[in-house]
């Protein structure tokens, strides 16, 4: 672990969330940094997420805090805190929420630590932040902020520095694309099934924008490669699966390059914020109200809201509790096309 030389102040943030709430992150540092232009921002957080942070503009060091392995033990976590302790932080901002976040919060011993009121264990923090639960998880995070009114949380879009060797490859890509009408990037795939967008419904929507002369990029992890092969397989010409193809920073990359991204309830929704491009979020158990949806003046969102057992939880499951499965079914491949023309046109 490298040590910088102290500079007069330090703030650390731990932030050992999923993806999307990582890329979430970057605008509460973005707005940090502005607070604290002398202050040097480092940040904790897990080994799936350290890219992103990595490619952030107001990020100086990104500490991986791999707490399913070898920080898995209280001995690790306090022995990874130890040597954090050098560096004097002034400040530690705790997002994550989770027992271990607070632990290892308390292991730093900063005098001056802010965490959310439903932390697991809020205890661990000298100053504590109420969760909204009804905002956007954006707003949310500037409420650690020292005047989180002064600018609106809405403008302020994740920010990702681009390397040259990721320009290039996705240029290169891009370029070996015919060109057509549009490129619409499509993420069929989440972590969770009653997340999932029917990939039914997918195939037909795809079929309807092929005939319409438009180049589909399938985008997501490794996982939905089998996903998406399906896809492909169901289709003839005009896809291209990049699943499993592309770190994080590349696909952001590759969807500046893109007229429309549809996707699930998931992380590349965020990709798109980052991204600065139309996204239309097809939500099937979860809700908007959750916190993630997209928030760019140019997005969209379709939500079946009316029934009953909608949420059905705050992730999703691997079956419907229910069966039916209405909240995806529901929303019909016509519904999705119509918003998709409202979106291009």
């Amino acid at each position: 672990m490298e040590i910088l030389d102290n500079p007069s102040k330090r703030i650390l943030v731990i932030q050992t969330a999923f993806i999307g709430d990582s890329v979430l992150t970057l605008p509460f540092l973005q707005r940090l940094k502005e607070e604290n232009s002398t202050s040097q921002i480092d940040i904790i957080t897990s080994p799936k997420t350290e890219e992103i942070f990595r490619h952030s503009p107001v990020v100086n060091q990104v500490y991986v805090f791999d707490k399913q392995k070898s920080h898995r033990s209280i001995y690790k976590s306090y022995s990874f805190a130890k040597q954090l302790r050098k560096n004097n932080y002034n400040k530690v901002y705790t997002l994550h929420r989770s027992l271990r976040s607070a632990i290892l919060t308390l292991f730093l011993k900063v005098k001056e630590s802010y965490g959310f009121d439903t932390s697991e264990f809020s205890y661990a923090f000298s100053n504590i932040v109420k969760y909204e639960y009804k905002s956007h998880e954006v707003k949310r995070l500037f409420a650690f902020l020292k005047e989180p009114e002064k600018v609106d949380w809405r403008s302020v879009t994740p920010e990702v520095n681009f390397e040259s060797d990721v320009i290039s490859k996705i240029d290169e890509i891009i370029n070996s694309i015919t060109p057509l009408e549009k490129t619409i990037a499509i993420a069929p795939g989440t972590e969770w099934e009653t997340k999932k967008y029917p990939i039914e419904y997918f195939i037909k929507i795809i079929n309807n924008l092929i005939d319409k002369n438009y180049n589909i990029l399938l985008i997501g992890s490794e996982k939905e490669k089998k996903l998406c092969s399906t896809i492909c397989s169901s289709v003839n010409r005009n896809v291209w699966n990049f699943c499993g193809e592309l770190s994080i920073t590349e696909t952001i990359y590759l969807l500046t390059k893109v007229d429309l991204l549809i996707t699930n309830d998931s992380a590349p929704v965020h990709f798109g914020m980052a991204a600065k491009v139309p996204v239309l979020t097809l939500y099937c158990s979860t809700v908007p109200e959750f916190g993630f949806y997209p928030y760019n003046e140019s997005s969209k969102y379709l939500s079946i809201s009316e029934l009953d057992c909608k949420p059905c939880g705050i992730h999703g499951f691997r079956v419907c509790p229910q069966t039916h499965f209405k909240c995806g079914n529901e929303l019909t491949p016509d519904k999705v096309i119509n918003e998709i023309e409202n979106m291009l046109n």
